[in-house]
């Protein structure tokens, strides 16, 4: 007699993932925030030091540069250092890292805003901070607090 092979349902975290977004959207939300701003630091982090997006030193205010012990090009590798950072910081706790990141983003609104001819690119990093508030609240949510046991609930 032939037995019928129905394959049995994922158990895998992805699985689990989407099951718990189909209940309760604000997690898809949530993971959809998450992973965006793993993904969107993590890629301009390590194109400062590649260049392949854009030139990263024509976003730079001249002041920055006369207030800068560094070069344009050195300083664009210690932001890129510190977007690498925030990337790993929000994967592993987005509760906390969150507010890192949009105070990161308080800082190129500011440097934008006081270089001509940015303001559009300004006003698409408000939105990202925004972002990054709605994925601290979400992580509240969300996450474990504490840095040694914080985590995914």
């Amino acid at each position: 007699m032939a037995t019928s092979s129905v394959p049995a349902p994922s158990t895998g975290l992805a699985s689990h993932a989407l099951q718990r977004t189909k209940a309760e959207p604000a997690y898809g939300a949530f993971l959809m925030l998450w992973i965006g701003f793993i993904a969107i630091p993590m890629i301009m982090g390590l194109d400062k030091f590649f260049d392949v997006l854009t030139n990263w030193e024509n976003y730079l205010a001249p002041w920055l540069l006369g207030i800068s012990p560094f070069s344009a090009h050195t300083m664009m590798l210690i932001i890129g250092v510190v977007e690498i950072a925030a990337a790993i910081m929000v994967a592993l706790r987005p509760r906390y890292a969150a507010f890192v990141v949009a105070l990161w983003l308080a800082g190129i609104i500011v440097n934008l805003l006081t270089y001509s001819g940015f303001y559009d690119v300004a006003l698409r990093d408000f939105g990202l901070l925004v972002a990054a508030l709605a994925l601290a609240v979400l992580a509240r949510t969300y996450t474990k607090p504490g840095i040694r046991n914080g985590g995914m609930k």
